[in-house]
């Protein structure tokens, strides 16, 4: 799955929590760049992640994350092996 196939299922697994697309995905995206993207959001938008792409997230995948770029490697990454 290339980069930006995986933006947006990942776009959609925000929107699927915050019920709103008011953010441009880019590599440089953060939580705080998004409207109530607080911490228990991070969590569901996390678990929505998860379902969408069919793995867990290890501990070490979750250190990682710094931005939407890391996130994007990381599933690359979990989904290619």
């Amino acid at each position: 799955m290339n980069p930006e196939e995986i933006k947006i299922k990942v776009a959609d697994a925000i929107f699927k929590v915050l019920n709103h697309r008011n953010f441009e995905m880019h590599d440089g995206l953060t939580a705080p760049d998004v409207e109530g993207w607080d911490s228990l959001h991070h969590m569901l938008i996390l678990n929505e992640i998860e379902n969408a792409f069919g793995f867990k997230f290890k501990l070490k995948d979750l250190n990682k994350m710094k931005d939407m770029g890391s996130l994007v490697t990381i599933i690359q990454e979990r989904t290619t092996g």
